[in-house]
């Protein structure tokens, strides 16, 4: 079966891609969909591309939970964040939110790891 860009990863991102990274698929946009669905409070940070990774998101809930992906390109996440209604931030503007780093901080607590 070819592989569809249900979300324009492809066509939003252009030709460029992280030298070390795997592309963003469709599969990591709908693990930040279901995530966004299934949680209350859901914002998206924008990560930037780096050498070594592709550009990503991390959908943060009320509660502190949060999930990244790769996401190809801020214009997908920009795209997928209007079409729920959620917002969207640039994390070297704005950093990540202090409830991200709580969670972080009730999980090491009960011994989970990160």
């Amino acid at each position: 079966m070819r592989w569809r860009d249900r979300y324009g990863i492809r066509r939003l991102r252009g030709r460029k891609i992280a030298k070390f990274d795997r592309e963003a698929t469709d599969a990591d946009i709908e693990a930040l969909i279901a995530f966004a669905r299934s949680r209350r409070g859901v914002e998206f940070y924008v990560e930037p591309e780096t050498f070594a990774t592709d550009t990503t998101a991390v959908a943060v809930a009320d509660d502190g939970e949060w999930t990244r992906r790769r996401v190809g390109s801020p214009a997908v996440i920009h795209k997928v964040a209007r079409n729920l209604a959620l917002p969207v931030y640039d994390v070297q503007l704005t950093g990540y939110p202090q409830r991200m780093r709580a969670y972080n901080e009730r999980r090491r607590e009960e011994g989970d790891t990160l």
